[in-house]
């Protein structure tokens, strides 16, 4: 059983890393499973390429331990991006309520299907500065709404979703989100939705190529699978005839995955399931205070939420905007990572955010308020 200090020891990276929100940098465990799945691939003995193939089932369990859906209403995806096309184009009708302030993986989902096929239709929703609220979605529904998508958390600014609450108001129209700034480290409840997409590049640290697509029954039913290789027509080698997509998560597969992607993602997930993600989000929470605490203490402007029902490891710093070069000099003279935006500064903390991290910060912080 993998400990809360197990997995923190696995945090592998340079001291001033806090751009989670981008890419995490791979754990340690993830590194010993790429070492072992390329060692077996680099001698191929007998048995091993029909061996790596039971990887897929494994990252499928993988993720239904953290998501609450059957193994066999997962498929394995290389990223969020091409789940979230899945879905855009498996629309059959109505229209679909979302943000164009959304991260444009999910915009440009709704918006190229909607061009491609013409069956749904594209309805932005205003919010409440960015922030998709059930609220918000509740006055805005219409009877020809047929989905509403969102972001577990938003990329921009950092705002945890009330997913739960976003279902009450809803009905049965189908609930589509996209959960990569938030999964592994946000205790969600994924169940209540119909649409469950991620990638494990970031929070996860399983690194790029990895994520998957996770359907309810009722998606599952309402769905097309527009594109559906042959690996989605539930045959084993589908020769000499070209066979209609099989019934279920399988169908949205366009050839065969990567195995040692689904290994690494495995790894990932089955550390964050035996550490438990209410342990390691708690640990996030705090990685967070002491984010706030230093921005406080040094009268650095914070955007996002300081509520914790309603964030995730996002921090967004907002100063004046003659102060964002300052602030953003400072943060690369003193070797912070982050993700400077045309208005703001995101700082993503995870739970292995170390003391000597915390430390650079606080000198970047020094400097920019010295200088302003």
């Amino acid at each position: 059983m993998t400990t809360l200090d197990q997995y923190l020891s696995g945090f592998g990276e340079e001291p001033g890393y806090l751009d989670y929100g981008r890419v995490g940098p791979i754990s340690a465990t993830v590194r010993a499973e790429i070492s072992a799945q390329y060692e077996t691939l680099a001698r191929a003995r007998f048995g091993t390429i029909e061996r790596m193939r039971s990887e897929d089932e494994r990252v499928r369990d993988a993720v239904g331990a953290l998501t609450g859906f059957a193994p066999d209403q997962i498929v394995f995806q290389p990223n969020a991006s091409s789940g979230l096309m899945h879905a855009a184009f498996g629309l059959t009708g109505g229209e679909v309520l979302l943000s164009l302030a959304e991260f444009p993986s999910v915009t440009y989902a709704a918006e190229r299907a909607s061009h491609a096929l013409r069956v749904v239709t594209p309805v932005w929703l205003e919010t409440d500065d960015g922030k998709v609220t059930p609220s918000r979605i509740r006055d805005q529904l219409t009877s020809s709404t047929a989905a509403v998508m969102v972001s577990l958390v938003d990329s921009r600014t950092g705002y945890l979703a009330d997913i739960d609450g976003i279902r009450q108001v809803i009905g049965d129209r189908l609930l589509i989100v996209d959960a990569i700034q938030g999964f592994g480290v946000v205790d969600a409840p994924y169940e209540v939705a119909d649409v469950v997409v991620s990638g494990g590049q970031k929070w996860t640290r399983a690194g790029w190529g990895t994520g998957f697509l996770a359907l309810s029954e009722r998606a599952i039913d309402h769905l097309t699978p527009v594109f559906s290789g042959w690996t989605g027509s539930g045959a084993e080698q589908p020769w000499d005839e070209v066979r209609d997509p099989v019934r279920g998560a399988a169908a949205f597969s366009i050839s065969n995955p990567d195995p040692v992607a689904e290994a690494r993602f495995a790894a990932a997930l089955e550390e964050i399931v035996e550490v438990g993600v209410a342990a390691i989000a708690d640990a996030v929470s705090d990685s967070v205070e002491r984010v706030l605490d230093l921005a406080d203490e040094f009268a650095v402007p914070v955007a996002s939420s300081r509520d914790q029902a309603e964030r995730a490891g996002i921090v967004v710093l907002e100063p004046q905007p003659e102060e964002l070069t300052v602030l953003a000099a400072s943060l690369f003279n003193h070797g912070v990572t982050a993700s400077v935006r045309s208005t703001t500064v995101r700082i993503s903390a995870h739970a292995g955010t170390g003391e000597e991290t915390f430390d650079m910060l606080r000198a970047a912080f020094t400097s920019f308020a010295s200088a302003t």
